[in-house]
């Protein structure tokens, strides 16, 4: 659905990538929450999957599964509660975010080996209390939204502290439980502020620019955003999770377009169906697009009994095709739309 304030921008579904796997190993997502595109287009997709189906799974735009790496667990290259994930601006590093044993782990992206693993639990400069979304900006340095800390830090790879901004609260440049967050094209910092239902906006010396949005479930506002993402225009992209849906905003702030997702079945899907000929039979008497009770009257609720619709939007990124990638964790799956 667009507004006709949208008419300069065009975003064009394409397809959808996915299908649920909860085991250990092997090709589909449980519980995806982040996923970043390395230039060469292979996409690391952040399974958060509780209580043991952690991992990140690798994959290319034809949809082959190629390799996967860690697992649910406590130890050196082990994931408990996986939120966030970036690739070093070369694509040889995977950073991913831990936000119960608050800590962030580094791994070689083409082997998937463990690297090093820095943080630990505190308020201290440096220190981290549920860290949860990671941006990494032109000189490799890494923003992370220290949730439970309610502040911004900007670290080295090595986890040396340059910098913090933001402390509790609901003022412009405070935050409240911030999730994910993007270095934008002008190396602006956009945060998710997640129980303060907006996004904020800051210099890359972490000084308050903007704020955007407020709580509710219409245009430009937000019901616990998860993610955010601006493009070459200055144009914000929001996984508005608590509304299921995706948002996009010009840089003022004006809505431009309401995105509530039109899944079709993904390759693996088809592959599922054609060796399981009675899911193609269930499926034929289902009605997966119903008329819903009155009673339905809530964002979850309609999401959850409408299979094309985003149920669980988590995250929203770009690759260097200009390709939109919407993580939907309560499906299991990744909705891709182009930006014309």
């Amino acid at each position: 659905m667009t507004t006709s304030a949208a008419q300069t921008l065009k975003l064009e579904y394409v397809k959808t990538i996915g299908i649920v796997n909860n085991a250990p190993v092997g090709r589909g997502f449980a519980n995806p929450v982040d996923l970043a595109v390395r230039a060469d287009g292979r996409i690391f997709v952040l399974n958060r999957g509780a209580p043991v189906f952690t991992r990140i799974g690798v994959i290319n735009w034809d949809e082959d599964y190629l390799y996967e790496f860690s697992s649910h667990g406590d130890a050196e290259g082990q994931l408990r509660l996986a939120a966030g994930l970036a690739l070093s601006n070369d694509g040889s590093k995977v950073y991913v975010s831990d936000e119960y044993n608050h800590r962030i782990s580094t791994f070689d992206s083409d082997s998937g080996d463990f690297v090093k693993a820095w943080g630990s639990l505190g308020s201290e400069p440096g220190e981290l209390n549920g860290p949860t979304g990671i941006a990494v900006d032109a000189e490799d340095n890494l923003y992370i939204t220290d949730q439970n800390n309610h502040r911004v830090q900007k670290l080295t790879p090595e986890g040396r502290h340059l910098l913090t901004f933001g402390n509790a609260g609901s003022g412009d440049g405070e935050l409240n439980m911030p999730w994910g967050i993007c270095v934008a094209p002008d190396s602006s910092v956009f945060v998710a502020d997640w129980r303060n239902d907006r996004i904020q906006q800051f210099s890359a010396e972490g000084e308050f620019i903007a704020t955007f949005g407020e709580s509710g479930d219409g245009d430009g506002q937000f019901t616990r955003p998860a993610g955010v993402a601006v493009d070459a225009d200055g144009n914000i992209y929001v996984a508005d999770w608590g509304n299921e849906r995706v948002q996009v905003l010009a840089g003022d702030g004006s809505h431009l377009m309401t995105l509530r997702g039109e899944a079709t079945l993904s390759k693996w899907a088809y592959d599922f169906l054609a060796a399981n000929p009675d899911e193609v039979e269930t499926r034929k008497i289902s009605d997966l697009i119903p008329e819903l009770p009155p009673h339905f009257n809530t964002p979850h609720l309609i999401s959850s009994q409408i299979e094309p619709y985003f149920w669980g939007p988590a995250s929203v990124n770009f690759d260097n095709e200009g390709r939109m990638f919407v993580t939907e964790s309560s499906r299991h799956r990744i909705q891709v739309y182009q930006l014309g």
